[in-house]
C-alpha cells in the first residue's frame, strides 16, 4: 500500500496574550499586517486576548448607536477601520485577531466570515450548545442572544480585526450602546448557560476549532519585543 501524503498545512503563529489595551493590540495588528503586505511569505498569526473596557466603532459606523455623548465621554472609544457598527470589549470576553493571507485559503470575504462563525459554532458544540447564524447578519447567536460579534478588515487579501466571544464578561457595558446596531436582538454570554466558565479554558477550544476550520498548524509563540504603541 502506498502511504497517503499528509496535505500541506499553513503555519499559523498563536499568541496567547492576557489583558491588553485596545490601542496597543490595534497597533500590533497593523504592524503585522504591514509586514505581510511587504512580505506575503510570512506566517499567518492568531492573537487571542482580552481588553480592558473599550467601545469601538467600525468604519462608517453610526454614532447614534452610542447612548452617550462621544465628545464628553469618560469611556474609552476608538473608531477603527473594520467593518460593522459599534461594539464593546471588556475582560471576560475572548477576542481573536487572525492575521491571515487569504490567498492561501480562498479569496472570498463571505467565505472567511462564515469560517470565523464556524470556529465559534464548534466551540459552543464542545459545551453541548447549538450556535446559530442569522441570515443577513454576521456573528453567532445562542437561543436568540448574540454571543459572538465579528468585524474584519482585509488589505491585499491579508486580514485583521476578527471576532469577540462573550464568555463571562460584565454585560452592563453593553447597555450604553446598541450592539452592532441591532436593536431587537439581545446580546448574551456563555456564562448564562455554563456558570463558572472562563476565558482561559475557552482559549484552548478556540485554538483547536481554528485549527480544524482553517486546516492550519498552530505554533505557540511568544510576543517577545513586539513594539508598543506610543
Amino acid at each position: 500500500m502506498i502511504p497517503s501524503i499528509e496535505p500541506h498545512k499553513n503555519r499559523c503563529l498563536l499568541y496567547n496574550q492576557g489583558l491588553m489595551p485596545y490601542s496597543e493590540a490595534h497597533g500590533w495588528q497593523r504592524s503585522l499586517l504591514t509586514e505581510r503586505i511587504h512580505d506575503p511569505s510570512l506566517d499567518d498569526v492568531l492573537i487571542l486576548l482580552e481588553h480592558p473596557p473599550v467601545y469601538t466603532l467600525g468604519q462608517g459606523a453610526n454614532s447614534d448607536f452610542l447612548k452617550f455623548d462621544i465628545d464628553k465621554s469618560q469611556y474609552n472609544v476608538h473608531r477603527v477601520e473594520r467593518g460593522g457598527e459599534v461594539t464593546y470589549h471588556c475582560p471576560g470576553q475572548l477576542v481573536g485577531y487572525p492575521i491571515l493571507n487569504l490567498q492561501r485559503y480562498r479569496k472570498d470575504l463571505h467565505w472567511y466570515l462564515r469560517q470565523l462563525e464556524e470556529v465559534i459554532i464548534r466551540v459552543l458544540a464542545v459545551y453541548g450548545l447549538q450556535g446559530e447564524r442569522i441570515p443577513a447578519f454576521t456573528g453567532v447567536w445562542l437561543q436568540g442572544r448574540k454571543v459572538a460579534a465579528i468585524g474584519i478588515k482585509v488589505s491585499r487579501w491579508i486580514t485583521m480585526h476578527g471576532f469577540a466571544l462573550n464568555v463571562c464578561p460584565d454585560m452592563t457595558g453593553f447597555e450604553r450602546i446598541v450592539p452592532c446596531g441591532i436593536s431587537d436582538k439581545p446580546v448574551g454570554s456563555l456564562a448564562e448557560w455554563i456558570p463558572g466558565i472562563t476565558c482561559q479554558e475557552v482559549r484552548f477550544y478556540v485554538a483547536q476549532s481554528f485549527t480544524e476550520v482553517f486546516g492550519v498548524e498552530l505554533i505557540e509563540s511568544q510576543a517577545e519585543g513586539f513594539f508598543r504603541s506610543e
